[in-house]
């Protein structure tokens, strides 16, 4: 089984045999509601493989390679009228250089060049077309060059990565954004130039993919004939794959090494699952670069999963992108974050564009996170949409931000090689004493401190961003059992074997309770835990250890109950 994990260039992908989940039904799906298109999606979500997808079909130059490309998907099978009729115009924005204006102007100028002359030398035209591109001076004036040579043609113009360099302006230097992005910048007169070619019909197809739409709004003057189609119910898993398609791609893994089906579905689902773009969407969808890394890296001679479940680069893309934590008001956005790894949910009204000469309100951060793939859409209420944390990575990042900003706002330092000796030592010689001195430390400085309200939920945040800091177990908190939620369950995960797994109550005695309170609050976790103890999920946990973790905020108690 051939995995093009990295790889974009649909071709590619279709004629040399790797494995490809067939969206092509979208591509008359699009069609179907109009022109003009916009669709986000987070980073590393399959877009530019989908980009490639509708330049392979619909350009002219390859109406002889269509039947070799296409004639075993849907949309070969089920063609639509305007396959291989256009010429494409194709261009990525990625990789651009936000460290100044005048840095963003040349590389942006210099793609757009090339991405024009490129196109015009690809279907023949001539040279003076050509020449007269080149000696535009500026992005918008190569455009109108280009749509006057092009003008007695139908041009499909495919954008992607739109916003890559304007989220990393925003992050970095909001002046810099707002002097490129506002009005009069060389964006929106590029952009306005689009327009104009689809108003005289030169333009007649136009889909742009790119993470957030924070650039819409600077664009909206200028640019406003696109549908944004990110939050459309009809198009939740035009990116991404469903349930079904993940089935489909593990069942030789299943087979080969004769795993339970269920039980593979259930951890890539725990890891990779969870994002939903419209409230009433039937289903939810895996990000598809995460399961292609899983597959990819699966380790076939020992049937056994990644040592890493997430690709560093993928790692690395989210961890830029938190950046844009940074916008507006870091502490309210602080708080947000506070609200959501403590409690799971924020509520919010989802936000399509950003209005950034405006404050930068709450509903706004949320809404961008949600863009980012940091938070999912997981319901609703009346005028509200519930977010969560989609998945296991996703968490994971949560909290490993979270030990950063910890250090940072208490000037604390929670070291990391003591911190992996006392997980291990949980792990291998079912010793917890190490990992409660860590907390002990912290909790000190944190109790002379106005940072956190110390209460039992809060606790229990500060616990898992220790316990996150080592990848040896899969964590869940408050799993759902009968109707019962169990704080903490630490369990093994392939290929980290270990000879502990463990079951942690939290409970949180008040100081003005005295000794009484203290002595009841113990007694009420062994309790729970017993109780949790006879439930058969829990019951059938092998190499199980159970504790009760009792503290008032400075003290720190255990009592091991099995």
């Amino acid at each position: 089984m051939k995995i093009p994990y990295g790889l974009s260039n649909f071709k590619k992908v279709i004629t040399e045999g790797f494995v490809y989940v067939d969206k092509t039904a979208y591509i008359a799906a699009l069609e179907a509601d109009g022109q003009y298109h916009f669709l986000l999606r987070p980073r590393r979500f399959g877009k530019s493989l989908f980009i490639s997808a509708l330049e392979y079909y619909y350009d002219i130059k390859h109406q002889a390679d269509f039947e070799a490309i296409f004639s075993q998907l849907h949309i070969g099978q089920h063609p639509t009228p305007t396959r291989s009729s256009y010429q494409v115009l194709f261009m990525d924005f990625s990789g651009i250089a936000t460290d100044s204006a005048e840095s963003v102007y040349r590389v942006f100028t210099h793609k757009v060049d090339v991405a024009l002359q490129r196109t015009l030398e690809r279907y023949h035209y001539p040279p003076e077309a050509i020449a007269s591109v080149a000696k535009s001076p500026s992005p918008y004036e190569k455009m109108e060059s280009f749509f006057k040579a092009t003008e007695t043609q139908k041009i499909f113009l495919l954008i992607d990565e739109y916003d890559h360099f304007a989220n990393s302006m925003l992050a970095d230097d909001p002046k810099l954004f707002q002097s490129v992005m506002g009005k009069g910048g060389f964006v929106r007169s590029f952009y306005e130039t689009i327009k104009t070619a689809t108003q005289r019909g030169t333009i007649d197809r136009l889909f742009i993919t790119g993470v957030t739409p924070l650039m819409l709004d600077s664009m909206t003057s200028g640019f406003n004939i696109a549908r944004n189609l990110s939050l459309h119910r009809d198009f939740n898993a035009t990116m991404g794959f469903t349930q079904t398609e993940v089935a489909a791609l593990i069942q030789p893994l299943v087979e080969t090494c004769q795993l339970d089906t269920n039980v593979l579905l259930d951890d890539m689902a725990h890891w990779y699952n969870g994002y939903r773009f419209h409230p009433k969407a039937t289903e939810t969808v895996y990000n598809a670069n995460m399961v292609l890394y899983f597959l990819d890296n699966f380790r076939l001679e020992e049937c056994a999963y990644p040592e890493q479940m997430l690709d560093e680069n993928i790692a690395s893309d989210y961890r830029k992108i938190m950046a844009l934590f940074g916008i507006g008001d870091t502490e309210a956005n602080y708080q947000v974050l506070d609200e959501l790894i403590t409690t799971g949910t924020v509520k919010a009204q989802q936000q399509r564009k950003f209005e950034l000469d405006k404050n930068f309100s709450r509903d706004d951060f949320i809404s961008l996170l949600a863009y980012m793939g940091f938070v999912t859409i997981s319901g609703s209420t009346l005028t509200q949409t519930v977010f969560a944390i989609p998945n296991h990575v996703i968490r994971e990042l949560y909290f490993h931000y979270f030990k950063v900003e910890l250090e940072r706002r208490n000037q604390i330092s929670i070291p990391n090689q003591s911190l992996t000796q006392a997980i291990e030592l949980l792990a291998l010689q079912d010793d917890i004493q190490p990992l409660l001195n860590e907390m002990q430390r912290v909790l000190q400085v944190l109790s002379n401190r106005d940072f956190m309200k110390m209460d039992e939920k809060h606790i229990k945040t500060l616990l898992l961003t220790l316990l996150y800091h080592s990848p040896v177990y899969f964590i869940q908190s408050e799993r759902e059992m009968n109707h019962r939620y169990p704080d903490i369950l630490l369990l093994e995960r392939s290929p980290y074997a270990v000879p502990h797994q463990h079951l942690i109550e939290l409970k949180y005695a008040k100081k003005s309770e005295g000794v009484k309170g203290w002595e009841a609050k113990r007694e009420e976790g062994i309790t729970q835990v017993q109780g949790y103890l006879q439930l058969p999920e829990i019951a059938a946990l092998p190499k199980l250890s159970a504790w009760v973790l009792l503290t008032d905020s400075e003290q720190l108690d255990v009592v091991k109950v099995q």
